[in-house]
């Protein structure tokens, strides 16, 4: 009884110092969450200042942008940004047109070329009545190529249409860039000459300026060729009068006919091929081959003259002495 009554007060004083350690703990618990709540506020702080500053940049950690606004990723403010009626495409055709008057209707055609704004680059003609054709290198405007074609087109009648268009705005706008970094190197080169004071300094800079200018022309110079394809357009109108034959039309590309009129070109080119060497031959086997044939006669009858006669064979048998007469 009394050991029982002794362990009364220890089990207390126990529990009352696991009660005084419990509220410690979580003291500093709740310290550490308020803490932690004044840093985050304090942490969204700079944000809501960004925002305040920028209100159209949206906010940091993927915050929904603001009403009305479209969610558009961010762009290059130094890339173009250009339509389909600002690039630079190359536009390329052919038309081939069976006429009944050749040169009238080539005449026309020059008209719609410079009616268009451009000009005939070259013109090709046969007058032979039973093939007369004529071939016209057209150049109008970019802008105008679909409708020159198409005015082409009702000379005629039709055989073939062959339109291509090339894509050159990348190789435009490279050719931009190269050109002012180089026109920058040519200003520097001649600053760097005008401040010169030796006479090797002097040379040498000269000639690295003359380098720098001789690049800058070839580039402008491909500059100016890029610029006039995009600016004016090329068509090759093809006119065939009633008897002219069609030479550009399709041939199958495969198949016994093609495979025939592929192997007779082949044997007729070879067949020429050999008459030319031949032909090359000719006078050569001419001057040497009867020289020759000449010496080789001559030495065979000199051969003939100088071998001796052959002498008359001898009877091989017994001679026989002649027997008595028939008197005896």
């Amino acid at each position: 009884m009394s050991g029982r009554s002794g362990s009364g007060p220890g089990w207390s004083r126990r529990l009352a110092v696991l009660l005084g350690a419990v509220t410690v703990v979580s003291g500093l618990a709740l310290a550490g969450c308020s803490a932690g709540g004044e840093d985050s506020g304090s942490a969204v702080e700079p944000n809501s200042a960004v925002e305040q500053a920028n209100p159209e940049q949206p906010a940091v950690g993927g915050a929904a942008p603001a009403e009305g606004q479209p969610n558009q990723p961010a762009r290059d403010p130094d890339a173009p940004e250009l339509a389909v009626n600002q690039r630079a495409i190359v536009y390329t055709g052919s038309i081939t047109i069976r006429v009944d008057d050749v040169d009238q209707k080539a005449a026309q055609a020059a008209a719609i070329a410079t009616g268009a704004g451009g000009f005939v680059g070259g013109d090709t003609r046969s007058s032979d009545p039973s093939s007369a054709e004529a071939t016209l290198q057209l150049r109008v405007p970019a802008d105008r190529f679909t409708a020159a074609v198409d005015a082409l087109a009702g000379l005629g009648s039709q055989l073939r249409r062959d339109i291509k268009t090339d894509d050159v705005t990348e190789e435009t706008l490279d050719l931009d860039a190269r050109l002012a970094t180089q026109r920058a190197r040519v200003e520097n080169g001649r600053r760097l000459l005008a401040q010169a004071k030796s006479l090797s300094d002097l040379v040498m800079l000269e000639g690295e300026l003359a380098r720098r200018e001789a690049d800058l022309a070839s580039l402008e110079a491909k500059k100016r060729r890029l610029a006039d394809l995009t600016a004016l357009s090329t068509i090759t109108a093809v006119l065939l009068g009633p008897n002219a034959e069609d030479d550009t039309r399709d041939e199958p590309a495969t198949g016994f006919v093609a495979g025939l009129k592929g192997g007779w070109r082949a044997f007729v080119a070879s067949l020429e091929i050999l008459l030319t060497v031949l032909g090359a031959l000719l006078p050569w086997l001419v001057a040497l081959g009867l020289p020759a044939v000449g010496v080789g006669w001559l030495v065979r009858r000199l051969r003939r003259r100088r071998r001796p006669a052959p002498m008359p064979a001898r009877p091989n048998g017994p001679v026989s002495s002649p027997g008595p007469s028939a008197s005896s």
